[in-house]
């Protein structure tokens, strides 16, 4: 089948679902809606951008990890890694769709105080009992392995080389919304401006151009704009756009191998990034920000990143940025964790919102599960209730320790 063109006008005035952003989390649940033999409703993606250039997933870092404190996070974390290694095969087998490239370079958690150090030997057996390959290391193990760090003050690191690292996220992205149109999904460059409640439910939205659009389901995937979206509906969302800064710069010494993701005990972390490496901080204080505030901190790098980088790794006391940018997390407030599923009240309004920093990696569970509830009104695969709107119904935080 043919995409149909994009178009800022829905080509029907009534939709079984319609998904509020198009994005990296939209997207995937689009995908997994048309690719479900089982569903056949008409599906509606409004994304304001089509050249995707302010959303989170245009700015995210691609990473991939397993270590998580929480089941049900390495679960979610396991299924994108089994979906990424095997991507053409879940696309269909379809020979025009490409390998994603992945490497499995590991995450490497630092820790400092006997506190974290408890924390990740916790974490570990979790993760070591769902089949992840992380491993305690202690400092002499670290530099034995890795050169090129300086572990004073290290008591201990966390690292698995199996299913984590980074990946191509873009292509994933891109081959989501191709085949989701393919087969059968409506894309509008448009804007939603209002949602239309009736006897608690949601009856329509109405889009920035004037349409009314009538619909069973809405979903909200619109990242850091999400409690907007659920605002228009009369609901709350307790996430907000919080800036994060990225770095790419070269080294003049060759490390002699890739450095894994590596999260300091200052809170800066860095990874090599094909010839380069890639640094990433979070701003102190860390405010809610507008969501095309995407504003550098030209002071940062030098006075906080830079030094922490040079005592983890003495051979980055001469580097160079080439590039860098500011993105947004959609964060939760509440807990850092997506919140998804249904309203408590409107259950036809639901979340995919609120992912922390963690959405392209979740994209692949999310947009599965998203994707059952609307086809059969619960979970088939892996249950992620846990991560409903209850609990913040309920002020229940779904704990989780390893959060960047």
């Amino acid at each position: 089948m043919k995409p149909a063109p994009l178009s800022g006008q829905p080509r029907q005035s009534s939709y079984d679902v319609v998904i509020v952003g198009g994005a990296i989390i939209g997207s995937s649940i689009a995908w997994f809606l048309s690719n479900n033999a089982d569903f056949d409703g008409s599906v509606l993606v409004v994304e304001r951008d089509p050249l995707y250039q302010n959303c989170s997933t245009a700015h995210t870092n691609s990473c991939m990890r397993q270590q998580f404190s929480n089941r049900l996070n390495v679960q979610i974390s396991q299924f994108g890694a089994d979906f990424v290694r095997n991507f053409q095969h879940y696309m269909g087998d379809d020979p025009e769709v490409p390998e994603l490239f992945v490497n499995h370079f590991g995450y490497m958690y630092l820790a400092d105080n006997d506190a974290f150090a408890a924390t990740l030997r916790s974490s570990q057996v979790i993760q070591a009992d769902l089949g992840a390959g992380t491993k305690i290391m202690t400092p002499a193990e670290i530099k034995a392995d890795y050169p090129f760090y300086n572990t004073d003050g290290i008591i201990c690191g966390s690292h698995n080389l199996i299913d984590e690292g980074y990946f191509d996220g873009g292509t994933m992205f891109d081959w989501f919304r191709r085949k989701a149109r393919q087969q059968g999904i409506e894309y509008c460059t448009n804007t939603v401006a209002d949602i239309v409640s009736q006897d608690d439910q949601i009856a329509s939205v109405t889009l920035e151009s004037g349409e009314e659009i009538s619909c069973g389901v809405v979903v909200n995937a619109a990242g850091p704009s999400g409690p907007l979206v659920a605002a228009m509906a009369g609901l709350e969302l307790p996430v907000e756009p919080r800036k994060r800064f990225t770095f790419v710069f070269d080294c003049g010494e060759d490390l002699g191998m890739d450095l894994p993701l590596t999260i300091d005990p200052s809170g800066i972390h860095v990874r090599s990034d094909g010839g380069a490496f890639m640094a990433g901080c979070t701003p102190d204080p860390d405010p809610a920000v507008d969501v095309a505030d995407f504003t550098m901190d030209r002071n940062i790098f030098e006075e906080r990143v830079w030094p922490a980088l040079a005592n983890r790794i003495p051979a980055f006391e001469r580097i160079k940025v080439q590039t860098q940018w500011a993105g947004h997390y959609a964060h939760n407030t509440v807990d850092h964790n997506v919140v998804v599923g249904p309203h408590h009240e409107v259950d036809n309004f639901m979340f995919a919102n609120g992912f922390s920093g963690h959405g392209l990696q979740q994209s692949p569970a999310i947009g599965r599960g998203v994707s059952e509830l609307i086809a059969y009104g619960q979970y088939r695969s892996l249950d992620l209730t846990p991560l409903g709107y209850q609990r913040i119904v309920d002020n229940e935080p779904f704990a989780e320790t390893a959060i960047i």
